[in-house]
């Protein structure tokens, strides 16, 4: 069953507007099948995942591009044969007029950048596509809450949930051990376990790379490292501080998030979906999905994620702070279905010292069944409901 991806319409524009287009993401997150399924009809579709392509590319790289036509060309896996970006560039150059011709997908972000950067700047789109938001699986039916934070929004898992554990846990070995441990150079398996699993632990926690370099035993520049490539490689995000001043947020400790539950629960050896949202982790994994549905809105858009999270001298916290075009918008995300206004303390607070950069309405993201006004002129937002906000809100549709 094919789910449609709603990064289709800001890929179409892409297309029309640069001679190529890049889509990265992490692995499994559906790229293959979003580009055949939406822009393959009539194009040539190549994969560098294959050896011998792959080998053809890489020793005669102008005779391999000469051999795929004239028509629209997908090259997934661009980062398995960076040396054809080089030449890419220079066909492009011959005819800066044709749009939409280079369709590439890459999967090792921090791998490609660089290349992609060097060659072809000025002359590719790139856009994200993540594993999928509550947006384009929810359907005609409402979004069970135990059932997204236990299987996560890979494709397989979500939409085949008797994958689950096996997906999850070959997903695990297979991409973010082998393949991330392979790219990092790291020879001792158990410590990148071991990081890896610590960091899990922390999912919703502000970074503490001193405390994981102590307990898995290794220096702090070393997890610092492997935890900024594991964000480049999809598996998690830092959400920074929100200061004023730029230069704060950038030596601020940010806060650590998975960018898929799933994950987070197989790595924390949750026992089973009711347990983990009952458990001591509940309140984390909900935050956690939350926070990665509001990355995955800026992402379909095809923008930059102005996210944040505020934190007071006198240590009140506002768990998510979005930066839209009619203001900052001050989000708090509490798992209750029954609102206080203890929970909207810190969105008043936020709002008085924002010095009217924020808006006058802050939002509580929680788990009841439908929006509620609270005092303050604050709203409570449904969970499964804060992506269609979100994405009305980048669309400058909602009033102020």
């Amino acid at each position: 069953m094919y789910v449609h991806r709603l990064l289709a319409p800001t890929l179409g524009d892409a297309l029309s507007l640069f001679p190529s287009v890049l889509v990265t993401g992490p692995r499994q997150s559906g790229k293959t099948t979003f580009l055949l399924e939406e822009f393959g009809q009539g194009a040539r579709y190549v994969t560098l995942d294959d050896p011998l392509q792959r080998d053809f590319a890489q020793s005669d790289p102008n005779g391999f591009l000469d051999g795929l036509g004239e028509g629209r060309v997908i090259l997934d896996e661009i980062q398995y044969a960076p040396e054809l970006l080089p030449y890419l560039k220079v066909r492009i150059d011959r005819d800066r007029q044709r749009n939409g011709h280079w369709l590439l997908t890459g999967s090792q972000q921090f791998h490609l950048m660089a290349n992609v950067s060097e060659s072809l700047a000025g002359r590719i789109a790139l856009l994200d596509l993540l594993p999928f938001s509550v947006l384009e699986t929810t359907g005609a039916r409402s979004p069970d809450l135990r059932a997204v934070i236990w299987n996560g929004s890979y494709p397989d898992p979500a939409l085949h949930p008797e994958k689950r554990d096996l997906w999850i846990a070959s997903y695990i070995q297979t991409y973010v051990e082998r393949d991330v441990r392979q790219l990092l150079r790291v020879q001792d398996l158990r410590t990148f376990e071991t990081v890896l699993a610590l960091s899990a632990a922390r999912h919703g926690q502000e970074l503490a790379v001193a405390d994981i370099a102590r307990a898995a035993g290794v220096s702090q520049p070393t997890v610092k490292t492997w935890v900024n490539l594991l964000e480049a490689a999809y598996i998690l995000r830092l959400l920074p501080p929100y200061f004023e001043n730029f230069g704060k947020r950038i030596i601020k400790s940010p806060k650590i998030y998975f960018l898929d539950s799933g994950l987070v629960c197989a790595l924390t050896r949750q026992p089973g979906a009711e347990a983990a949202l009952a458990g001591a982790m509940g309140g984390a994994l909900f935050e956690g999905l939350v926070v990665s549905e509001a990355y995955k809105v800026f992402a379909l858009k095809g923008e930059r994620p102005d996210l944040y999270f505020w934190r007071s001298h006198d240590g009140l916290e506002v768990d998510l702070v979005a930066r839209l075009p009619r203001g900052l918008v001050p989000i708090e995300i509490k798992l209750t279905a029954t609102p206080t206004l203890k929970h909207t303390e810190t969105l008043g607070r936020f709002r008085e010292l924002a010095r009217g950069s924020a808006v006058a309405q802050g939002i509580l993201v929680c788990n009841v069944e439908q929006q509620l006004a609270l005092p303050g002129g604050h709203l409570a937002l449904p969970w499964r409901e804060l992506p269609e906000w979100l994405s009305r809100e980048l669309d400058g549709l909602n009033g102020t």
